[in-house]
């Protein structure tokens, strides 16, 4: 069900819990591996309907949670604004972003949020401070919570857009060259183990190119399992299990799935 205000995403998720339905919230879907089954329940779109980015200030950009990261890097680089450039390229929304603490080259959201509005599990609408999203390694406070992201602040600075532009660029470019975006994947398959890489101990093990059915890890990059011909859920979460068993058998590392995984029996 898509939604199209806070108001709408309140009242869905209250006949939810009132008669007892499963609910799952989503943006993007770019960081979610779905059991091909399906889900029992009702899910909860937040993408193209609620998806207004406006400037607060000078300085600081607000973001319905269904905005595209993409489009709040443009608004930002249009209004001459520096500190989002590191976000160009990761294929996700607002709402997602602030829920996993999504970052790349350096940069993280929580490097430039100023708030979160959340519904919460009162169905209240709250403004969460940097310090109460707990932001730190691919997580926030909100995850393992009812609580339902509908917007976030950003804080950014004054820059020159041509070299906005130009350090956009770049990230895009590397994306392109290490990444294997000529594929389908949920993204980065493993967050990154302390005192380590997961695409460096995957190829360490020999993994590169390790297969099941359609899915495969990535010969560009050992970091993603990819759907390299018409892979299911079942092979994508055996190429996951069989890769976290070998490096820990190898390596002593023990690999987290970075991405949500939406099953009805996980």
């Amino acid at each position: 069900m898509k939604i199209n205000s806070v108001e709408s995403c309140i009242a869905v998720r209250k006949e939810c819990k009132e008669n007892n339905i499963p609910y799952v919230v989503i943006g993007n879907g770019s960081n979610l591996i779905i059991d091909d089954n399906g889900f029992n329940g009702v899910v909860i779109l937040i993408g193209n309907d609620f998806s207004e980015i406006s400037s607060l200030s000078e300085t600081e950009i607000y973001c319905q949670s269904g905005a595209l990261l993409s489009s709040f890097c443009v608004f930002a680089r249009e209004n001459s604004l520096s500190g989002a450039e590191f976000a160009y390229g990761i294929p996700g929304s607002v709402g997602g972003a602030v829920y996993m603490n999504a970052g790349a080259y350096g940069g993280e959201i929580k490097d430039i949020i100023s708030y979160c509005d959340v519904i919460d599990e009162n169905n209240e609408v709250k403004r969460l401070t940097p310090y109460e999203l707990g932001l730190s390694y691919r997580h926030s406070s909100i995850m393992g919570t009812e609580k339902i992201i509908v917007g976030a602040a950003f804080s950014l600075k004054k820059g020159d857009k041509s070299e906005i532009k130009s350090a956009m660029d770049d990230f895009m470019n590397r994306r392109k060259t290490k990444q294997p975006l000529e594929y389908g994947s949920a993204g980065s398959t493993f967050k990154r183990p302390e005192g380590s890489y997961a695409s460096l101990l995957i190829d360490e093990c020999g993994l590169k190119g390790y297969s099941v059915g359609g899915a495969q890890v990535s010969e560009k990059h050992a970091g993603f399992v990819i759907n390299k011909d018409n892979a299911t859920f079942s092979d994508v979460m055996s190429v996951i299990e069989d890769v976290r068993r070998i490096v820990k058998e190898k390596t002593g590392y023990v690999l987290e799935c970075e991405p949500v995984i939406i099953s009805d029996k996980i």
